[in-house]
């Protein structure tokens, strides 16, 4: 390995061990729907979004996303059942499986997803 491999390679890792504080984080934007990456490990990202409203319906053909909610809350629909997502609370939407997020009011939410997931594909 390289001189200059190593250092990117330690430089990493001290940027992966600052602890990140969410609130902060979310004041920095207002807009929706628009995901931030705020951490990436092991090939996955970590993105917070803030949610006002209705998403369009979607799936991902191979990607799996879990979805916490921070602050508010919102409700996950998928074509057969709704289910709501409060405060704490996480749902793991599998990959294939068609849904849309709505939110009444304003939600901020952490995404957990591979760093592949791209927009969504429109159903």
């Amino acid at each position: 390995m390289r001189e200059n491999e190593v250092y990117r390679k330690e430089q990493c890792y001290a940027v992966g061990m600052e602890k990140v504080n969410l609130q902060e984080k979310f004041s920095r934007f207002s807009d929706h729907f628009k995901p931030r990456v705020v951490g990436e490990l092991n090939g996955q990202q970590v993105k917070l979004v803030k949610f006002d409203g209705p998403f369009v319906w979607h799936h991902h053909d191979v990607e799996d996303e879990l979805f916490l909610v921070v602050k508010g809350r919102f409700r996950m629909e998928f074509r057969d059942r709704n289910v709501w997502i409060e405060k704490g609370e996480f749902l793991i939407v599998p990959h294939g499986v068609e849904h849309r997020p709505v939110a009444e009011e304003e939600v901020q939410v952490l995404l957990f997803e591979p760093a592949a997931t791209r927009m969504p594909v429109s159903s």
